[in-house]
Order: structure tokens, then C-alpha cells, then sequence
């Protein structure tokens, strides 16, 4: 069965996309699943081993210059191949007008959310097939529930993110028997910036962690999205021995640094969301947003702390960093 799976952005959604993918994988027989994704993000879905293909989309750097001749031919590009194909099923898990854009180029039969489930209901009638599925459920059950309600199943077990094999590889890279994790010191991976300000948590409460990781041994490696937030990272970490902001690099290599991590520590965003997918521990700081549809999800422990507009307190989050030290 040829399947197209559209879900562009973001990290986020896209790291709580894994599960679906592995659900489809056991329940179709001989599946074979292509993903449209946001080119920015392309890398998440060639990380899982039920997906063949990546359809890479550029909304985000089109839409600055929707009518050049260079961006009208890459948007040609794309319908050609998404046209060059028919697939049994297409399946639209983002449910925005700019997705159903891309499923509406497609051959195939459509499948999507009805209209009191789509985020934006006017994507739903482009669909030929629409499904029910309760929106206030964390995004995860709500993926797997669309993928299942699709295909004819129901989704059991615990969420299977596909992303053993990538864990392994990097673990077998600090394997001890080598010698190499004893020449390698411990690691913290923290993630204290954000675009909003309304996301920050208060410097004097990171410093509290940071001092917490280090007596248990971890050098601290800080992540930055751009170079304000990567200013403010180094503000954070200033005259502490053993604690760097990691530079700008590729998706894949910040998902090796998080998978050789003892613990992972960051506000609600898709990277603190990948860790736990890859099994670390891994502690998720909410303020602006809640984390009743996006809480953290993984095979070790997370706690995900503070909701809209009620941040954790300094000890809550202590508490639950010794907890995942002990993990």
C-alpha cells in the first residue's frame, strides 16, 4: 500500500508524528509511507525506518517571495512529483489550509479531520474521507488515533517513536567496553531560550539547576536557536567551568548530542519534545503554553512541569531534575 503522509511543521509535531508511523508500520501490511515536510524539519521523518521517502516543502522560505520565478518553479517541482504519483492512501495529519494546498495536488483517495476536529475546518473539505477525533487530547493519541482511524485499526501499546536504531548508533559510539564514555564526561543538555519572552524561566532558577547538575558531575551544553538566544545562554552559563552554548548545527547532530545526554532540561520546545522521544530523561518547563495536548512523551522519565501562565517553582523543578539524575 502507497501512502503519503502530509505533515509539514513543526519539530514538535513532527517528533510526535513517530508514533503514528510505527502504528502504520505494524498494522498495514507491506506499507509504504512517503512524508511531505517542511524542509527546515525534513530530517525527523528519514530518522523513522517505516518511511521510504521525504517530500520536502519550503512554505516558511516561499512566502517571502511567493511569485519569483525561482520559488514558482521549486512550487512546480513539487506538484509534478506530488502528481508523478498515485497513492492509495493520502493523509492530511496537520489539518491547516496551507496542508490541505498540498494534499488538493495529490492523487489519491484523501483522508483528513471532519470539520469540528481541524484546527482550520475549512481543510476539511478537501478531503474524500473525514475522521472524528477529539481535539484536547495530547497530540500524540490524537496522531495515532487519526492514523488508525484511517487504516482500520486500533492503536495499542506504548508509543513506538522509531528512533531505536538512531539511539543505538550513538550509544554504541559511547560504548564502555571501548573505553569511551570513561574519556567522555557526563553531559546535561539545556534548552533556556526561546523566540517569546513570555516562554523565559528565571535566570537565578537555571543557575540553581546548573549548580545542581554540575555536583552530580555534568558538564552543562546549552542550546540556542539564534544568535540572541545564544547571548543570553552564554549570559547564563558566564565564568562556569565545563559549560558551553553548543553552536548552530544540523537537526541530526543535535539529536546525537541529546541521545549521548544524562539528562535533558529545556522549555516547551521541539527539541526538549525530541529528547524525550529518544528516551533520555528529560524535564519540560511550561509557561506559555500547557501541557495537557503536548506533554512530554518517552521511554525514561519526564516530568512535564507548569502550565499557561503558571510556571514551576525553582523546587519543583529541582526535585524533578534529582529524579531524572537517578533515572
Amino acid at each position: 500500500m502507497h501512502i503519503l503522509i502530509v505533515r509539514t511543521s513543526s519539530l514538535g509535531d513532527l517528533v510526535h508524528m513517530l508514533p503514528a508511523m510505527s502504528d502504520i508500520a505494524q498494522n498495514v501490511p507491506h506499507a509504504r509511507i512517503d512524508w511531505v515536510a517542511e524542509e527546515a524539519f525534513a530530517e525527523i521523518p528519514s530518522w523513522h525506518p517505516a518511511v521510504e521517502n521525504v517530500i520536502k516543502v519550503a512554505h516558511r522560505r516561499w512566502r517571502n517571495a511567493w511569485w519569483s520565478a525561482e520559488v514558482r518553479a521549486e512550487r512546480r517541482a513539487l506538484r509534478e512529483r506530488l502528481r508523478g504519483k498515485r497513492y492509495d492512501v493520502v493523509l492530511d495529519m496537520q489539518a491547516l489550509l496551507k496542508s490541505a494546498w498540498l494534499v488538493r495536488q495529490t492523487r489519491g483517495v484523501r483522508h483528513g479531520l471532519d470539520w469540528k476536529s481541524a484546527r482550520e475546518p475549512l481543510a476539511s473539505l478537501f478531503y474524500d474521507v473525514r475522521h472524528k477525533v477529539e481535539f484536547w487530547q495530547p497530540a500524540v493519541i490524537r496522531q495515532r488515533t487519526l492514523a488508525g482511524l484511517t487504516f482500520g485499526y486500533e492503536p495499542t501499546g506504548k508509543p513506538d517513536f522509531g528512533l531505536q536504531q538512531f539511539a543505538k548508533q550513538v550509544h554504541a559510539g559511547l560504548n564502555p567496553d571501548a573505553g569511551l564514555r570513561s574519556a567522555q564526561p557526563e553531559y546535561a543538555v539545556i534548552m533556556p531560550s526561546a523566540s517569546r519572552p513570555d516562554k523565559l524561566w528565571p535566570e537565578q532558577d537555571w543557575r540553581a539547576v546548573f549548580e545542581l547538575l554540575r555536583a552530580a558531575g555534568c558538564n552543562l551544553r546549552l542550546l540556542a536557536g539564534n544568535d540572541e538566544e545564544a547571548v543570553r545562554a552564554g549570559e547564563l552559563i558566564a565564568g562556569m567551568e565545563g559549560a558551553e552554548v553548543v553552536p548552530r548545527m544540523s537537526l541530526t547532530s543535535v539529536a546525537t548530542l541529546l541521545a549521548g545526554a544524562r539528562v535533558m532540561v529545556g522549555l516547551d520546545s521541539g527539541l526538549t519534545h525530541l529528547s524525550a522521544a529518544l528516551g533520555r530523561p528529560t524535564i519540560g518547563i511550561y509557561r506559555a503554553s500547557t501541557p495537557v495536548r503536548t506533554p512530554l512523551v518517552g521511554d525514561s522519565y519526564t516530568a512535564s512541569l507548569g502550565d499557561r501562565g503558571a510556571p514551576p517553582s525553582r523546587d519543583v523543578v529541582l526535585a524533578a531534575v534529582e529524579q531524572a539524575l537517578a533515572a
